[in-house]
């Protein structure tokens, strides 16, 4: 074990917004033995402010289901893989012809950016722009997700698995399609070819560490190409069925800090093993 890379919400962060002192423990034990920690996060950049806070980690992020690397220590971001506008406009124009009362936002590395008709649940403090699709790209931002839900009159009709399996269906190779929560009502949607899985590749590949040296927590459709990817992948009990049917082990849920659980375990083997 030479990395460690964790999701946040349901896998180390709990409904409370808070991740507890013993996972906080299990995780500065890892780095103290020279096991590199990851965040592999769905969050833009805007959400890790209160991970930063709560952790102190200092290193490297990969955020917005691997679209973009931020320096946790200094809030930049390093690099990051955007949705062309042709791909943006292309990708709401074939939703809106599928899905009922499609409306659209952007997490885009400027701010976020809406539509009229979608409904944010964050404070408009964080809204850069409100106004048609093609008005939001007129200053060519780079765009890490476009997110899509139905408008208040449809909002519910279809839950995230619907959704995710009519979007995919329709958008086909054009671009990533995830949710990150069933109860949402949400999409996620990247450029092709950008996953958890694909970022974290990257990271490992330039600290020199191989996939089978690498331990993966997640609990939803979108932790589910990093896994498989991984060497050891564990899904949280309780998460969707389909991120526990993908992984080769299941770790306690989250509330009961499964993750640290594991990690203590893979800890102990391994101080064991030096020791012998």
């Amino acid at each position: 074990m030479r990395m460690v890379a964790c999701d946040l919400d349901g896998t180390i962060v709990g409904r409370d917004g808070r991740i507890s002192p013993r996972t906080l423990a299990a995780l500065t034990a890892c780095e103290s033995r020279g096991v590199h920690v990851v965040f592999v996060t769905g969050r833009p950049p805007r959400w890790m402010d209160p991970i930063v806070e709560m952790t102190g980690h200092q290193g490297l992020a990969l955020v917005g289901n691997g679209a973009a690397v931020l320096n946790l220590a200094t809030g930049a971001v390093v690099s990051s893989r955007g949705l062309t506008a042709s791909t943006v406009l292309a990708v709401t124009e074939r939703l809106r012809e599928r899905i009922p009362g499609a409306a659209f936002a952007l997490e885009t590395l400027n701010g976020y950016r809406r539509e009229p008709g979608y409904m944010a649940i964050h404070n408009a403090a964080f809204e850069a722009a409100v106004g048609p699709v093609a008005t939001l790209l007129h200053d060519a931002p780079t765009v890490i997700k476009v997110l899509c839900k139905q408008s208040a009159e449809h909002y519910g009709e279809l839950d995230s698995d619907e959704l995710l399996v009519l979007a995919r269906e329709t958008l086909g190779g054009l671009a990533e399609v995830v949710h990150s929560d069933p109860r949402s009502h949400l999409l996620e949607i990247s450029a092709p070819g950008v996953t958890k899985a694909t970022a974290l590749a990257w990271l490992a590949g330039e600290l020199g560490v191989e996939a089978g040296e690498v331990i993966a927590f997640g609990d939803m459709p979108n932790d589910i190409p990093m896994l498989t990817w991984a060497g050891t992948g564990y899904a949280m009990t309780g998460g969707h069925p389909d991120a526990i049917a993908a992984a080769p082990r299941q770790a306690p849920p989250c509330d009961q800090d499964g993750v640290a659980q594991v990690i203590e375990t893979l800890l102990a083997e391994r101080d064991h093993k030096v020791k012998r």
